[in-house]
């Protein structure tokens, strides 16, 4: 009982330090050493350096390429002004009577072609005060607006999406990105048609009560980056840079729209092909041999698909937007740099829940866990994925710790079960999208602070298309799973 008291008493601590933005590379490590002292048990510096750091570094290992690519990818497409040509031409084409609309597709599209939501809200941000303002729709909106085209469906739901959440389960169950699309499809439907109908009615709702845009002060240019809105990025899996208006000064203009949009599409595009052609037509028997691992190629193409798509797409998108850029040595290292302080905050709660799984306490937490629903792991693994996501703030953190302390069981319960892998790994990206939109998570945090609005004004409407409508999504996609399988 005392050991269950310390694990949630660390729980407890990194919930309150995550939302006060302190980074999880200091409340990880430390939480976990608290969990372990309140256990009187385990050794406290045998917890930290052979469970907390070979955990870190395992994860660390397996995905920094997916982290270092996604955010040069971003900050090539930022610095290029791809990403506000591609917003902007959505919304020319669609125009403002349809204002919302263009503000969801425009983050979708960005963000499914592997563009974070950090650069996404920045590029967006701006457009969606002009559109807002001329349509007078009421700003408190925008931040909804941003979150539903960012983190629900682009993130979780649809197959093929480059986001590090669709690529985690990946090693765990020997998915690709593109596990149970049809699943993965009905999903991401769901979340846009339930969060559409949403922004729709509150913003009808906002024209009979009279409210408009509102007294905004709305500078002419793109916000400041504060140093608070970079901390609370932290929390989760942005491109954290120092996005000034001086970083998308360019040689000259801007790309035009079909340029702009052409890495997006390939990186897509060439995910698919190597999952489905290019990569089962090698000859990769060699990844046998124990120099790699003595494994096999449904363990890694998932990894190599979204490495290869990430690396063809950003020469391609070098090539077409050089003379748009000013310089790009400097886009590399930012983005470069900017890859480092995700990767291992989430690894660090990756650590974090390795410490926590090590102690005797936790195997009474696992087994009422594992006892949720035991006829079908679809809903435990959900709840868990949820709650974990919930509890960090953090879609990839509580993922991660989830199929770190219970991926292995999940598996073989999965095929004890006959419930498919691919059904497995989208269930479980799906799941990460829903309570991790609690107050205290770093995208709200930070999509908050780039709207310059508050919690009060703007989080019930966050709360709804970003947690409310992707646990709908996920029941849905269960109760489908259940009944006919993966598809």
């Amino acid at each position: 009982m005392i050991g269950i008291l310390g694990i949630l008493i660390s729980l407890g601590l990194l919930i309150y330090m995550a939302y006060r933005g302190i980074s999880a590379l200091i409340v990880a490590p430390l939480m976990a050493l608290v969990a372990v002292m309140l256990s009187f048990g385990p050794p406290l510096l045998g917890s930290y350096t052979q469970v907390f750091m070979p955990a870190l570094g395992q994860f660390a290992i397996l995905y920094f390429p997916l982290f270092l690519l996604g955010a040069i990818f971003g900050k090539l497409m930022d610095d290029s002004g791809s990403a506000q040509v591609i917003a902007s031409g959505i919304v020319k084409k669609l125009g403002k009577n349809r204002s919302l609309l263009s503000i969801v597709l425009a983050c979708a599209i960005l963000t499914y072609g592997g563009v974070s939501l950090f650069v996404v809200a920045f590029a967006v941000y701006p457009i969606a005060v002009a559109l807002f303002q001329e349509a007078n729709i009421p700003k408190r909106l925008i931040p909804a607006t941003i979150a539903l085209g960012s983190f629900t469906f682009t993130m979780t739901a649809l197959p093929g999406t480059p986001a590090i959440q669709n690529a985690i389960p990946m090693p765990y169950f020997n998915t690709t990105p593109f596990a149970a699309p049809i699943l993965g499809i009905i999903a991401g439907v769901i979340m846009f048609t339930l969060g559409m109908l949403w922004l729709s009615y509150r913003e009808k709702s906002a024209r009979k009560k009279g409210e408009g845009f509102g007294e905004h002060h709305e500078e002419a240019h793109r916000p400041q980056v504060s140093k608070d809105v970079r901390e609370h990025a932290q929390c989760e899996n942005f491109d954290v840079m120092e996005i000034t208006t001086t970083d998308r000064e360019q040689a000259q203009g801007l790309p035009y729209f079909a340029i702009a949009l052409l890495p997006v599409v390939t990186v897509i595009a060439l995910n698919y092909g190597f999952t489905r052609f290019i990569i089962p037509a090698m000859d990769t028997s060699y990844l046998a041999l124990p120099q790699y691992g003595a494994t096999d190629i449904t363990a890694v193409r998932g990894v190599w698909s979204i490495i290869c798509a990430l690396t063809i797409s950003i020469i391609i998108l070098m090539l077409l937007n050089f003379k748009y850029i000013k310089s790009i040595k400097r886009t590399l290292d930012d983005g470069a740099s900017a890859s480092v302080l995700p990767l291992f905050n989430t690894a660090s709660l990756v650590g974090f829940g390795a410490v926590i799984a090590s102690l005797p306490a936790f195997a009474l937490i696992r087994d009422a866990v594992l006892g949720i629903a035991p006829g079908n792991p679809l809903i435990s693994l959900s709840i868990a994925v949820n709650l974990l996501a919930g509890i960090t703030g953090s879609a990839s953190g509580g993922m991660s710790i989830a199929l770190q302390t219970l991926g292995e069981r999940y598996l073989e319960i999965s095929q004890t079960a006959g419930i498919s892998p691919e059904l497995m790994h989208r269930v479980t990206a799906i799941a990460t999208g829903g309570l991790d939109a609690l107050p205290q998570n770093g995208a709200v945090i930070t999509l908050l602070m780039i709207c310059k609005l508050t919690h009060r004004e703007s989080y019930g409407d966050i709360f709804v298309v970003a947690a409310l409508t992707p646990i709908i999504a996920l029941i849905a996609v269960i109760i489908l799973g259940t009944l006919f399988g993966s598809f």
